[in-house]
């Protein structure tokens, strides 16, 4: 795969977001269900006129139901088509996407920029509650109700032993080819003065319902179900474990993509497409 874009076209990045309540996901589908990418795709081929539908590559592929305020696309154009609609292209975009969909800038992305292999870190955030009356009605689709109170503290000093590069097999859906082994940067929860506990997750790449899984574990440990090495101990046993439920989507949002200096894009490319493995173990789906 390379990065090189094609003879007469310029490569854009697309800075989005989306409350991803009514879609199907990210990724586009077969059988017509509403997807972030077919809506964008759409509207992008409608406002340029053009026959050909011109296709995205995102940071971060989210599943439905889960929303993002950062998210990151790039998209390869003709030179031609950029040229007559670039400077009307955001506004057209913003008169033809559906409202739960916005594309706030748009722009010429620098030599070697890819919006998934370049990324250097994806920050989510999972946002729940457990006031005893519920959520508040206003953030149903973004705040998980959880019923039993919670412990942040013991949360915290669990979410402690996640940190680091490990293979993450259980608290992963396992794909054919794909490595499960990822750097946990961050994992870190706080409760705001509304009560809304907001736990902060940012990794260099994620696998497959890896934070909602987290988020699952450390639930089951700050309602007092298990005790806060338990996390930690399901990690080291590398197979799911029954009892790690993998949270609601809904109050999971992609929050932010960091990406290196122009000048390092290229070997950040090379590095993510490499099939990593643990020191000293006998495999990069970055997503």
């Amino acid at each position: 795969m390379s990065d090189e874009v094609q003879p007469g076209h310029v490569r854009l990045r697309l800075d989005l977001s989306y409350d991803g309540t009514g879609f199907h996901g990210w990724a586009k589908q077969a059988g017509g269900r509403r997807t972030v990418q077919g809506e964008i795709e759409d509207a992008l081929r409608t406002v340029t006129r053009s026959r050909e539908t011109y296709e995205l590559t995102v940071a971060g592929r989210t599943d439905a139901g889960v929303h993002a305020r950062g998210q990151v696309a790039h998209v390869d154009l003709p030179e031609g088509v950029w040229r007559e609609h670039h400077e009307k292209l955001l506004k057209r975009l913003a008169g033809r996407l559906p409202r739960d969909v916005r594309v706030w800038a748009l722009r010429e992305a620098p030599s070697g920029f890819n919006a998934r292999f370049s990324a250097v870190w994806r920050r989510y955030a999972y946002r729940v509650t457990d006031n005893p009356g519920g959520v508040d009605p206003l953030l149903r689709n973004h705040v998980l109700w959880h019923d039993w109170p919670l412990d942040v503290d013991a949360m915290n000093e669990a979410a402690r032993a996640l940190l680091g590069e490990h293979d993450f097999a259980a608290y992963c859906k396992k794909r054919e080819g794909a490595t499960t082994i990822r750097t946990l940067q961050e994992l870190s929860l706080v409760r705001g003065d509304d009560g809304i506990i907001t736990a902060t997750v940012r990794a260099d790449a994620f696998c497959h319902n890896m934070v909602r899984s987290l988020i699952g574990a450390l639930l089951f440990v700050g309602d007092g179900h298990r005790g806060p090495e338990w996390p930690g101990k399901v990690l080291a046993a590398g197979v799911r474990d029954s009892a790690v439920h993998v949270v609601r989507p809904h109050g999971l949002t992609l929050e932010e993509v960091g990406y290196p200096a122009d000048e390092l894009l290229a070997a950040r490319n090379k590095e993510a497409r490499n099939k990593r493995s643990l020191p000293g173990a006998s495999g990069c789906d970055t997503c």
